[in-house]
């Protein structure tokens, strides 16, 4: 196995990082310097778990803290399931799976990118928003290994280890992004189809100012199916949703909020110009 990116040392972080909060009665996310992740399970010793995503790199410490933490030690996950595979959602991935001798699971279109056979397209530092979209260059896109440990996510749109959860693919942002959609409390855990703070904004994400917003301009590749996508997750009217980057929404706000996203999206999420708007 091989994360190139593992050791990279990407230095911006928000007053969150280290956080972490409960958002259903087995579900906790962990804000990671500018990115969250989700702990799946009934906190408590020896408890059944499942991890969704795996941090920025450097952080898989902090990640095996809080798992202790929350399920006891000695006591690994059942799985772990991807998003999409993007640097910052398995940054700590490779040394987690070799610690814990894990299964990871992702959208078979995601495969490429998780066994080192493409890299993703280079970020697009010409996106208008902030510094984070000017810096865009420096992040990784290089393809990650997993060997025989990643597996594709069950065609039937089950999802291993978390039952009553289903799958949704929400192309766009990635062309193997998924979301993950519980039907009987509306629970979402949205990954990067859209998030909850302007990811572009160095200010906005050091200070975790909430906004709806379409998915980080700059790794956004398809932006007529990330709008789709945007719709699709709408149309389930969640009722709590944690995203990959930004803090919870719920109720009347998460509603108020992807309701906006949906009628305006050309003019909230989609940036004026840049490479994957222009076709260049």
């Amino acid at each position: 196995m091989e994360n190139r990116a593992e050791n990279r040392i990407i230095p911006v972080t928000s007053i969150d990082s280290g956080d972490v909060e409960q958002i259903a009665h087995d579900v906790h996310y962990m804000n990671i310097q500018i990115v969250n992740l989700c702990f799946y399970g009934m906190p408590g010793d020896q408890k059944d778990w499942v991890l969704i995503d795996a941090g920025m790199p450097r952080s898989s410490d902090v990640i095996f803290e809080e798992a202790e933490r929350l399920f006891g030690a000695n006591n690994p996950p059942k799985a772990i399931i991807l998003t999409h595979g993007h640097f910052d959602h398995v940054g700590a991935l490779v040394e987690l799976v070799e610690r814990w001798n894990v299964n990871v699971y992702a959208h078979e279109l995601e495969m490429p990118y998780l066994s080192g056979v493409k890299n993703y397209p280079e970020p697009d530092p010409t996106v208008d928003g902030g510094l984070l979209a000017k810096a865009a260059k420096l992040y990784p896109n290089e393809a990650i290994k997993l060997g025989n440990h990643v597996k594709a996510l069950p065609l039937d749109g089950t999802v291993p280890e978390m039952d009553g959860w289903r799958w949704i693919h929400t192309p766009g942002h990635t062309p193997g992004h998924i979301s993950l959609f519980r039907d009987s409390d509306r629970t979402l855990i949205a990954g990067d189809a859209f998030v909850t703070v302007k990811q572009e904004s160095l200010y906005k994400v050091v200070t975790q100012k909430k906004e709806i917003s379409g998915p980080p301009r700059y790794l956004t590749t398809n932006w007529e199916h990330a709008r789709k996508s945007v719709e699709e997750l709408y149309a389930l009217r969640p009722a709590r949703a944690i995203t990959g980057h930004g803090r919870p929404m719920e109720g009347e706000e998460l509603e108020r909020n992807l309701d906006l996203l949906v009628r305006d999206f050309e003019k909230i999420a989609v940036p004026d110009h840049g490479r994957f708007v222009d076709g260049d």
